[in-house]
């Protein structure tokens, strides 16, 4: 896709979010189905993930781990922004990699230790392009990048998040 044609798909929404901002607020959903065993089934824009415990707190192996698929997520999405972020300023990316590695210390999940926390410690982001972009354009392709990925944003300011139980029966 060529940059005019990005901006030609982009205006009519622009405009709109512009002229009607509460039109710009979408509620995106997900949804999971208690599975087997201690598993819960995802389904994805394109398939349907059964998600389960990690190895390291005694899943088999054969369930996609949660810690991977929000990786995955972030991995996703930051790839997409930079292909985005790169037609609409025009630097040619003819192909590359996105990486990110998350450190887990799995004592925090197995309560073992209050002072362990739960959750990533640390979340590295790689981009590893083939292009001939200056320094200064790579710099500014990666700073809009962080700036406009949804993921990349919410894990650095992350949202209030609200918990609700209902019951079924």
């Amino acid at each position: 896709m060529k940059s005019d044609e990005l901006r030609a798909l982009q205006a009519p929404l622009k405009q709109r979010y512009r002229a009607e901002p509460e039109a710009a607020l979408i509620t995106l959903r997900a949804e999971g189905r208690l599975g087997e065993g201690i598993t819960c089934n995802v389904q994805t824009g394109r398939a349907l993930v059964e998600a389960g415990l990690h190895p390291a707190t005694g899943g088999s192996g054969l369930s996609a781990c949660s810690g991977d698929m929000l990786l995955e997520a972030l991995v996703a999405c930051a790839g997409v922004t930079l292909s985005s972020v790169a037609t609409a300023i025009g630097v040619e990316v003819r192909g590359g990699v996105v990486r990110a590695e998350g450190l887990l210390d799995f004592r925090g999940t197995l309560s073992i230790g209050s002072d362990v926390p739960v959750g990533f410690q640390r979340i590295d982001l790689h981009f590893d392009l083939d292009t001939d972009a200056s320094d200064e354009q790579l710099a500014t392709l990666i700073r809009l990048t962080e700036r406009y990925c949804v993921v990349y944003q919410t894990l650095q300011h992350p949202p209030e998040t609200r918990v609700t139980p209902h019951r079924t029966s």
